[in-house]
C-alpha cells in the first residue's frame, strides 16, 4: 500500500521539483531563457578623488588604464555620491540614504535611529543580497562602517595592543563578505596602516608595503581564486588613494614636480578647457572662481613645496590607476572580462581639509618610534615619506574639483559630483559613450539586484528590511533613456540639497537655501532663489518630508556622542541566511 502510493505520487512530485527548479533559474539569472550566465560584478572605489582628477575627465595626470576602461565602456558626467566617505560607503552597499543605514554622522553613536555609527540590521549590504542568489563575495580595502575605539593615541602609535573595536558585528565578514583584507578605520598610513585586518584578525603590514599596491595584489588574488568557480562573484575594491596623508614612493613623486610648478591657476584652466573638448561639461557653464582663500600662483613664495604636494597626490593616483589596469588585465587573462561589469567612481569630491596634529585619528609616531611631522605649516617637511602627514589643502582641491564649487563635506557640486566609469563589454555596445543621464550612489545596489536576478526581501534573518531608494542603471548601460530618478536628497552635518530634474536647491550649514538651474548653470554661479521663491518652497517641502521619512535630524540638534567601550566580539556569520556550497 505504501509502495503503491509512492509510485502514484512520483509524477506529481517530479513536476513540483521541476517547477521549483525553473522558478529558481528565473529568479537568480537575469539572462533566463538565454545561454548567458549571471555577470560578475566589480566595484572599484577611489577615496576623495576630485571630479577632474582622471585623464578621461580632463586631468593632466596620466591615467591610461582608467582612460582605457572609459574608452571600452562609458562615462557618466552626472553621477552623485554623498559629501563624505562613510556615508557614501553606506549608501553604496545598502542602496539607502546614509541615515536610513545608520551612518547619519560618521562613526559616532548618537543613540538615536539613523545615527548609531554602524550599519543597522534593517538593511542588507550588496554582499548579503548577492549571497542569497548564489554569488561569491569578497572585499579588499577601506571599510569605514564600524565603531572605532581609541585610547588616546596608543593604538595609533603602536604603543598598545588593546582592541580598537567595541565589537566586530558590523565588520565585512559579518555583513556578507566571505573574504576580506583591508582597514576597518577610515584614514591610515600607506606604509603601515592602522586597523589592518585579514578576515576578522588584525595583522601588520610587511616590509616594502604600500597600501594601494597591497589592495591591488589582494584584489587580483581574489579574481584568480573566484574566476575558476562555477558561481559568479561580487568583488568590492575600496582604495584609500588619494585620501591624505600624501604618501608615495619618491621616484614616482619626482616625475611630477616640474609639471606642478606651472601652478594651480594654469592647471585648473587647462583642465576646464579639456573637459569642454571632451564633452564632460557644457561650454556655457563658467569655471567657478578660484577659492577666495587661495592666492594667485605668482604670489606664492614656496612654489617647490606646493608643487610637491600635488606631485605626491598625482603619484598616488598613478598607483591607483596601475592597480585598476592589473584588475582589468586579470579579468581578461581569466577569460571573464566580457561578462563582468566593472564600475569605478569616487566616494565624494576633493578634500580641502587642512589636517592638524591634535586630530584624534592621526598618529604622532611611527611603529619604530620616529616622530611624525603632521600638518601643512612647516614647509621644511615635504610630503611623501611615512613620517610626514600632509594634505594638499584648499588650493589643489580647488583644482581637483574643476569646474565646480566647494569640496568634500558640502552638498554643492564640488562635494558630491564624481567621475564615473562603467565597463561591461557584453552589454555596453557603444564604447566610449559619454552620458549626461543622472545617477546616484544608491543606484548601485538596485543595479546589481536587477542584473543578478535577485529579489530584495522584506525580511531577512528575523529583521524587517527597508525598500531600496535607488533605481537600476542598467537601461543607461544598454544605451536607453532611463526615467529621471528625481528627486535626490543630501544632508551631511547641516549641509543639504535636493535635485529634482534640472533644479537644485542647496545650502551650507546655517545658511539660506540657494537655487540653481543645473542645465544652464551646473557650476552654481547664478543663484535663482529670489527669482523663483515658489520653486524654493516646493523643493524645501520635499526636503522636509524626506528628512522626516529617513531619520534626518538637524545637525545642531543631535544628541552628544556615546562613549565606545572596547570588548571582544562574536565573529560568527549567520551563514544559514545565505546560499552556500
Amino acid at each position: 500500500m505504501i509502495r503503491g502510493r509512492a509510485i502514484g505520487f512520483f509524477p506529481l512530485c517530479r513536476w513540483i521539483l521541476v517547477l521549483v527548479w525553473l522558478n529558481m533559474q528565473f529568479e537568480t539569472c537575469p539572462a533566463a531563457g538565454t545561454n548567458s550566465p549571471p555577470p560578475n560584478l566589480v566595484v572599484i572605489l577611489a577615496d576623495d578623488l576630485g571630479f577632474s582628477d582622471l585623464g578621461c575627465f580632463g586631468s593632466e595626470i596620466p591615467t591610461p588604464n582608467l582612460d582605457r576602461m572609459a574608452s571600452e565602456g562609458m562615462r557618466l558626467t552626472q553621477f552623485y555620491t554623498t559629501p563624505r566617505c562613510c556615508p557614501s560607503r553606506a549608501a553604496l552597499l545598502t542602496g539607502l540614504y546614509p541615515q536610513q543605514a545608520g551612518i547619519g554622522n560618521m562613526m559616532e553613536d548618537r543613540g538615536i535611529p539613523g545615527y548609531r555609527g554602524e550599519l543597522g540590521s534593517n538593511c542588507l549590504t550588496i554582499a548579503e543580497e548577492l549571497r542569497r542568489v548564489n554569488y561569491h563575495t569578497a572585499m579588499v580595502g577601506k571599510w569605514h562602517l564600524s565603531h572605532i575605539h581609541f585610547d588616546g593615541k596608543k593604538q595609533l602609535n603602536h604603543e598598545a595592543d588593546e582592541p580598537f573595536w567595541d565589537n566586530k558585528n558590523s565588520w565585512p565578514l559579518q555583513r556578507g563578505f566571505e573574504d576580506y583584507f583591508g582597514t576597518i578605520h577610515g584614514v591610515t598610513s600607506y606604509y603601515d596602516p592602522f586597523s589592518l585586518v585579514r578576515g576578522n584578525t588584525p595583522v601588520q603590514a610587511g616590509t616594502n608595503f604600500y597600501y594601494t599596491d597591497a589592495i591591488t595584489e589582494n584584489a587580483v588574488a581574489d579574481i584568480n581564486h573566484l574566476a575558476g568557480n562555477a558561481r559568479p562573484f561580487f568583488l568590492y575594491v575600496a582604495y584609500t588613494a588619494p585620501h591624505w596623508p600624501l604618501q608615495a614612493p619618491e621616484n614616482d613623486i619626482a616625475q611630477y614636480r616640474q609639471r606642478y610648478l606651472e601652478g594651480w591657476d594654469a592647471i585648473r584652466t587647462n583642465r576646464y578647457r579639456r573637459q569642454i573638448e571632451m564633452g564632460i561639461i557644457d561650454k556655457n557653464w563658467p569655471l567657478s572662481p578660484r577659492d577666495s582663500r587661495v592666492r594667485d600662483w605668482s604670489e606664492v613664495a614656496d612654489k617647490n613645496w606646493e608643487a610637491n604636494r600635488m606631485a605626491t597626490y598625482a603619484a598616488m593616483i598613478q598607483h591607483l590607476d596601475t592597480g585598476v589596469g592589473q584588475i582589468l588585465d586579470t579579468l581578461k587573462a581569466k577569460g571573464i572580462e566580457q561578462n563582468t561589469l566593472v564600475i569605478f567612481f569616487s566616494d565624494n569630491g576633493a578634500c580641502a581639509e587642512v589636517i592638524e596634529p591634535n586630530w584624534y585619528d592621526i598618529p604622532s609616531q611611527t611603529r619604530d618610534g620616529r616622530r611624525i611631522a603632521v600638518g601643512n605649516g612647516n614647509h621644511a617637511n615635504f610630503a611623501g615619506p611615512d613620517n610626514v602627514w600632509q594634505s594638499y589643502g584648499v588650493p589643489w582641491a580647488n583644482v581637483s574639483d574643476t569646474p565646480f564649487l566647494l569640496y568634500k563635506h558640502f552638498t554643492h557640486e564640488g562635494g558630491i559630483a564624481s567621475p564615473f566609469i562603467a565597463r561591461w563589454p557584453a552589454v555596453i555596445k557603444n564604447p566610449g559613450t559619454v552620458s549626461s543621464q543622472l545617477g546616484h550612489v544608491t543606484d548601485i545596489m538596485a543595479t546589481f539586484v536587477e542584473i543578478a536576478g535577485a529579489k530584495h526581501p522584506e525580511n531577512f534573518a528575523g529583521h524587517t528590511i527597508q525598500p531600496l531608494e535607488g533605481s537600476s542603471l542598467l537601461p543607461i548601460f544598454e544605451g536607453k533613456a532611463r526615467p529621471h530618478p528625481s528627486p535626490i536628497f543630501w544632508e551631511h552635518e547641516g549641509n543639504r540639497a535636493v535635485r529634482q530634474q534640472q533644479w537644485k536647491l542647496v545650502a551650507r550649514q546655517g545658511l539660506p537655501w540657494e537655487l540653481y538651474d543645473t542645465v544652464a548653470d551646473r557650476t552654481e554661479q547664478n543663484n535663482l532663489a529670489a527669482k523663483h521663491p515658489e520653486k524654493v518652497m516646493e523643493l524645501s517641502d520635499l526636503y522636509e518630508a524626506w528628512a522626516k521619512r529617513c531619520n534626518v535630524r538637524p545637525f545642531d540638534q543631535l544628541p552628544r556622542e556615546r562613549p565606545i567601550i572596547p570588548a571582544e566580539a562574536t565573529d560568527t556569520i549567520p551563514s544559514a541566511a545565505f546560499h552556500e556550497d
